[in-house]
């Protein structure tokens, strides 16, 4: 059988077309707060941030089964030379919506990733104590869980197409609580002016913590980087994004453009229209 793909053009604070307790498996990344490269000036204040993190938690508790995961990358930010907590504070507020605090991994970016190194060059021009800022080479992962799963709930031959490989486990570590994994480069086509994630990250939430058939969800979608891992890995998914102009970019990177591919089967794909929530 086919996979399902819904894309929601709308606000995430609002979820109303996803019934309670029907998605198995979130991955999303937040907005980073204000970050001066991508979402400069995005939000009032930080309040407002948290508020938005607040509302979709209260949201994902809903829509999410028992005992199914959240797995969050976010990260504390550096705006206007006021360093943020939000790893800290987004754990606090999934906890308050009802979410158990599960585990945190650390996603180390390559050492070679100058896009931000430019903090540490304010001690070199400045040799002194108390100019240094450490170069940000890592963001967290957060991984959060509504109550108990019941491992008796999944079929036998479910469990068996679900296997995961335990040489790629132990030859890419991911056993670890440090995953290495190299980030999305700004010029890449599909992810200009957009702070995607790397398809590596969902690719490893997906297998660890969901079975074949079962519906994922990203609610701040982005370019669409959830939606084509869940696609290949046999899963069903649910995207909202707030952009309408990013619908042709969706589509092009889950393989929904209308282009003949090799891969063609029954997969389908639709787009809900919000009459309002979106922008363009």
């Amino acid at each position: 059988m086919g996979t399902h793909h819904k894309l929601i053009i709308g606000n995430c604070m609002d979820m109303h077309e996803i019934p309670e307790e029907s998605i198995q498996l979130v991955v999303t990344s937040p907005p980073y707060f204000n970050a001066p490269f991508d979402y400069k000036d995005l939000f009032k204040s930080y309040g407002q941030y948290l508020g938005v993190l607040k509302k979709v938690a209260k949201e994902l508790f809903r829509v999410v089964e028992r005992g199914r995961i959240v797995v969050l990358n976010i990260d504390d930010m550096l705006v206007k030379g006021i360093k943020y907590p939000i790893v800290a504070d987004a754990t606090k507020i999934f906890q308050e919506a009802g979410f158990n605090y599960r585990d945190r991994i650390i996603w180390k970016k390559p050492d070679g990733y100058l896009r931000i190194s430019r903090r540490s060059g304010v001690l070199l021009q400045n040799p002194y104590p108390m100019y240094f800022y450490p170069d940000n080479l890592l963001e967290s992962i957060l991984i959060f869980q509504k109550g108990k799963f019941d491992y008796k709930s999944i079929p036998k031959s479910i469990k068996e197409k679900s296997k995961i490989n335990i040489k790629e486990f132990m030859r890419n570590k991911w056993f670890m609580t440090l995953w290495e994994i190299n980030n999305v480069l700004p010029c890449s086509p599909l992810e200009k002016d957009i702070a995607a994630f790397p398809e590596e990250l969902p690719y490893r939430a997906i297998k660890l913590f969901s079975y074949v058939g079962e519906t994922i969800l990203d609610p701040f979608l982005g370019s669409g980087t959830t939606m084509k891992i869940a696609r290949q890995l046999g899963r069903n998914s649910i995207g909202i994004e707030i952009k309408k102009s990013l619908i042709p970019i969706i589509k092009k990177k889950v393989g929904f453009d209308g282009q003949k591919r090799l891969d063609d089967n029954s997969d389908t794909f639709e787009i809900i229209m919000r009459p309002k929530g979106w922008i363009e």
